[in-house]
């Protein structure tokens, strides 16, 4: 659905009356388009106590092929970046603010005790208006939860804060994400970089990440610009909205595509999976028979890389009037059939060593929802499957993670009365819905063979709504 106000706020009308009546002013998000680079201007780097994930970061930088400005207090850049083969530069002279960037990146792995917060105040207090529109900001530390001391862990924790704040205050679309890298996993960022500081994370902000060792084998793709070539990827309820949308980032990410419905939906099906090259599996994964049916189908196919759980379904109620039925329903297939079908296909085989599991849940399990108990229930339960699950599924060399979509532009929320939908589009800090494509922007980066440091992970793709944790 088109967003008339978004459209009506970026003429040159409609800026000077938002601009007079104080309404939110949203800008255009750069969304990624096939064949452009990762980032289009330069990444100003800062750090503080010992950095120690520089020499990670130039390497990943150099493979990207960024641009890359040194902050003052970070002289030891330009040795670490030169031996990386990366051109690079002192940014700012005298005091005086530096040029423009497109992304800010701050090492914080070395920060040990709360009285070097100082450091992240002079970085983000000289930096923060040189962000050019649709910019980038990332923080990198170390997990509180693995730190050496209460101190280093208390200073760690206090990053999150950080972020989240920064994410309200930047505005002009720029995103902000923390990032804590384990001790043994500084190899794995790459894959979560070229993510964050490129256009497909534009409707992912304030969000905290953990890359940890990886599980299986890393590999990294022959070609960036198709890393899911040769890979074989399951997308259920793909017959329209965020299912078919995320068919469709697949497909032109190199995946060779199974987009999976119900048999009501077969026609819906039947024309995406043929406008995209694809194959249609009309199946209801909500049958008793149906993780059997899915192992016996990916081993016709010689076993499966990708599995994407996206099918689900609201029946709103208040719990006082919803009829138990409606209950058993939404729980069946938005949760205990993707429990069912994971087991089944790890257990089996069919999903392959090296294989990825994204799900998908939603704001509403995070904040929870007026007439969704079970609707929350059941993406809050997808929430904890996903992290119980991880370090199981581990041994079987298999990812798995989550996205949890805010407001999106579907079907779905164009029904919503106009009232609570504007307000959905709005309370959030790019004061707009976000695109099918965001979701599955995000759902790729976690089904990339390059991102094996990535499980047990729940990544909100809601602009940085303003409801709920």
């Amino acid at each position: 659905m088109t967003d008339k106000y978004l459209n009506f706020a970026n003429s040159p009308l409609g800026a000077k009356l938002a601009d007079a009546l104080g309404l939110p002013k949203p800008m255009k998000l750069e969304r990624y388009k096939s064949g452009q680079p990762v980032i289009k201007g330069s990444v100003l780097l800062g750090g503080g106590g010992t950095p120690e994930l520089l020499e990670s970061l130039a390497a990943a930088l150099k493979s990207i092929g960024a641009q890359t400005v040194a902050h003052a207090q970070l002289p030891q850049w330009t040795p670490i970046a030169n031996k990386a083969g990366l051109m690079t530069g002192r940014w700012g002279v005298d005091g005086k603010p530096g040029e423009k960037v497109k992304a800010l990146v701050f090492d914080a792995s070395g920060l040990t005790d709360s009285t070097q917060s100082d450091a992240l105040y002079q970085f983000f207090h000289d930096a923060a208006r040189s962000v050019l529109p649709c910019g980038r900001v990332v923080i990198l530390g170390r997990p509180p939860e693995l730190c050496k001391s209460p101190r280093q862990a208390t200073i760690q924790r206090a990053l999150e804060g950080l972020t989240r704040s920064l994410a309200k205050e930047l505005k002009k679309a720029i995103t902000v994400q923390l990032v804590y890298v384990a001790q043994g996993a500084e190899a794995q960022i790459e894959s979560t970089l070229r993510f964050l500081l490129s256009p497909r994370s534009t409707y992912v902000s304030a969000q905290v990440i953990r890359i940890g060792k990886p599980v299986g084998t890393p590999t990294m793709p022959a070609d960036w610009a198709k890393p899911l070539a040769g890979k074989k990827v399951l997308v259920t309820g793909a017959s329209r909205g965020i299912g078919a949308s995320i068919a469709e980032v697949m497909v032109r990410e190199g995946a060779a595509v199974i987009c999976l419905d119900v048999p009501q939906a077969q026609p819906g099906l039947d024309e995406v999976a043929a406008k995209l090259g694809a194959t249609a599996l009309a199946l209801d994964i909500g049958a008793a028979d149906a993780p059997q049916m899915l192992v016996d189908a990916a081993k016709a196919r010689g076993g499966w890389d990708v599995v994407v759980h996206n099918a689900g379904i609201t029946r709103d109620k208040t719990i006082a009037n919803m009829k138990e039925h409606l209950w058993q329903m939404v729980v069946n297939v938005n949760l205990s059939t993707q429990e069912r079908i994971n087991d089944a296909l790890v257990e089996s085989g069919a999903l392959k060593t090296g294989g990825r599991i994204v799900c998908v849940s939603s704001i509403s399990g995070i904040a929870g929802n007026l007439g969704q108990t079970n609707y929350a229930l059941s993406k809050a339960g997808v929430v904890g499957m996903v992290q119980s699950t991880a370090p199981l599924f581990a041994k079987n060399g298999i990812t798995i993670n989550a996205v949890a979509p805010g407001f999106i532009e579907t079907a779905m929320t164009a029904a919503i009365p106009f009232a609570i939908r504007e307000a959905g589009r709005r309370m959030n800090s790019m004061s707009q819905g976000g695109l099918p494509q965001d979701v599955a922007e995000a759902i790729v980066w976690f089904a990339s063979p390059a991102s094996s440091g990535l499980t047990g992970n729940v990544v909100r793709v809601c602009g940085q709504s303003l409801i709920g944790a």
